[in-house]
């Protein structure tokens, strides 16, 4: 299964967790598991089938913490539109990856 975010389930993994808070529209459920399950993954450090259930516990525990920490911030900044920040984070990754011209 894989997530919005083109992460899988427990046996896969992305590289970075994105930032969930302060955007129109706000986290999915989906988005804050997928982070959930990411860390889980990462700080466990295993893909291990015998680790699957501990794993499971963690990702609920995690995402339940992360639904009531989104919940409770507060920003005096109005929030950030998805596709604008998309388009961002697009733009350096073009920048960052993008060969340099031919020169001569």
């Amino acid at each position: 299964m894989t997530g919005s975010d083109g992460c899988g389930s427990l046996d896969g993994m992305c590289r970075n967790i994105r930032t969930l808070s302060h955007f129109e529209p706000p986290a999915s459920a989906e988005e804050v598991r997928a982070a959930a399950r990411q860390y889980a993954r990462k700080v466990g450090g295993t893909t291990s089938q015998a680790n699957e259930a501990a794993l499971a516990r963690a990702v609920d525990a995690v995402t339940e913490a992360t639904e009531q920490l989104l919940a409770e911030l507060v920003f005096s900044s109005p929030p950030r539109d998805r596709e604008t920040e998309a388009a961002k984070a697009r733009e350096r990754s073009a920048r960052r990856f993008s060969s340099p011209a031919p020169t001569g």
